[in-house]
């Protein structure tokens, strides 16, 4: 049987109990949940810290134990060449060479007049060229001596089977035809494209003898051989003579290995701060987390963040910094292209470790490789897959800068004292150590009753030989 209520519209739209709405006399049948908070015990999480990352390099490189506080680096003397990147001075639209940064060219490596390198410098005529025109090309006279001043620049040969052959890829600082430098009046043996636009320096071989007829010390400078030590293998060592091959009882060469009179030094770098408590603090509420537990945690976790930044970007110990500027390269475009990431291995290709880059240039790596059709395994390191080239893991890490042109780096890095490579420096069984190389010390309760501690970690970081580092610089990470 089916009923029917008949509801007076005029009651209803009083809320059926004299004009008063139906949730204000509605009465409570339980306990509400924000009374109940109050006589709960609440679940809490300990003190969450944005800023904490992964900090693999501090994780994969090996740390030495350097008692001294001092680490010494020994290795064979190697004769000084120049690093082949001169500096420009830029002041509005006008741009000229820095004088004494010529010296970075290897054959004026020693010419210490500053007259002769000031008449040098302004004997340098600019010129820009627009994206795709010849520099200079394969077969013609090598007549100029040319430094790029802005802008990357691409060289290429024919190939043995008539291809076209990429030879690497030239930026701001490099030159091109030192060859006049040393007397030799060949031909270009390779084309130099502007892959982007640039503006260069240069100088003719007829300008250059002029100014040498006219300065003793260039003409000098000249007049040396590129080195002037006798005889160097690549790296700019003395050759180690040996014989091999021969029969019979030839005399055999003498010969020592020769080792720098002032190698390099690394001193333990230190961060520190000042941790404050206020002794109430510490005595009343630390039910059920310890206050002063967790304050220390987190401020360590800062030290170790900025441990890490210091490692890679500090202008004394700094991986970016430090990289042998034969060993920084440059990406053939813009983005990292499987290709440039190649050149990269080639530079470190004794036993490399690690790659190391910031995320967003993993992320323009990747989308390099999908767009090449080329999706790369990822490794195991621990409890994580990481993604890798070649094999070799590609670690993330945010203190790697990336510019306001979305310019970035990316390192590769060989680990270790054995292998030649690049390790971490510190000192552990220090006073108060609460982390290896981290110390906690009490300092003082002032009239405040303030606790203070001081919190310091010492570090550093060492390049072994200079191919245990290679850098691929102006990698381009936007869109």
């Amino acid at each position: 049987m089916h009923v029917t209520e008949t509801i007076d519209p005029a009651l209803a739209a009083s809320g059926g109990n004299g004009g008063q709405p139906a949730e204000q006399t509605r009465q409570q049948r339980s306990l509400t949940t924000a009374a109940a908070r109050n006589l709960a015990t609440t679940t809490k999480s300990v003190p969450q810290m944005q800023a904490i990352t992964s900090r693999w390099l501090l994780r994969m490189l090996p740390w030495v134990q350097v008692n001294g506080g001092t680490y010494r680096v020994n290795r064979r003397l190697t004769y000084a060449i120049g690093s082949g990147r001169v500096t420009f001075s830029v002041a509005g639209d006008e741009i000229a060479v820095v004088p004494p940064t010529l010296r970075e060219i290897r054959a004026l490596a020693t010419l210490d007049d500053a007259d002769a390198l000031a008449a040098l410098a302004g004997r340098f005529k600019k010129k820009e060229y627009r994206q795709g025109e010849v520099i200079a090309e394969a077969g013609r006279p090598a007549d100029s001596l040319i430094l790029i001043a802005h802008g990357k620049v691409a060289k290429h040969a024919a190939g043995k089977y008539g291809h076209r052959a990429m030879l690497g890829t030239l930026a701001d600082g490099e030159h091109l035809g030192e060859e006049i430098l040393l007397g030799d009046d060949g031909a270009w043996a390779y084309t130099a494209t502007a892959a982007t636009p640039c503006i260069t320096f240069a100088i003719k071989r007829s300008e250059l003898q002029t100014l040498a007829r006219q300065s003793a010390p260039l003409r000098e400078q000249l007049a040396k051989s590129h080195n002037g030590h006798g005889p160097v293998n690549a790296h700019g060592e003395a050759d180690i003579r040996l014989s091999a091959g021969h029969e019979g009882e030839e005399e055999l060469p003498g010969t020592f290995a020769d080792y720098e009179l002032k190698p390099r030094e690394y001193e333990l770098h230190v961060a520190q701060t000042t941790l404050q408590v206020h002794s109430r603090v510490a005595d009343l509420f630390n039910d059920p987390m310890n206050q002063v537990e967790h304050q220390l945690r987190l401020t360590i976790e800062a030290l170790r963040e900025r441990q890490e930044h210091e490692m890679i970007n500090n202008p004394d110990i700094g991986l970016l910094r430090n990289a042998d500027l034969s060993q920084r390269l440059h990406t053939r475009g813009g983005p990292p292209t499987p290709d440039d990431m190649d050149e990269l291995l080639a530079s470190v290709w004794k036993d490399p470790t690690f790659f190391l880059a910031h995320p967003r240039a993993i992320a323009a790596f990747g989308r390099e490789c999908t767009r090449a059709g080329v999706y790369p395994a990822s490794v195991p390191v621990g409890n994580h897959s990481v993604p890798a080239w070649r094999g070799i893991p590609i670690f993330p890490c945010n203190k790697i800068p990336v510019t306001s042109q979305s310019t970035s780096s990316i390192l590769l890095v060989r680990a270790g004292e054995q292998n030649q490579g690049v390790v971490g420096l510190h000192q552990t069984g220090i006073p108060d150590e609460y982390q290896p190389s981290l110390s906690v010390r009490f300092m003082s309760i002032d009239e405040q009753a303030i606790i203070s501690y001081l919190v310091s970690a010492y570090y550093s970081v060492a390049v072994m030989v200079p191919d245990a580092l290679g850098v691929l610089e102006n990698v381009e990470i936007g869109h």
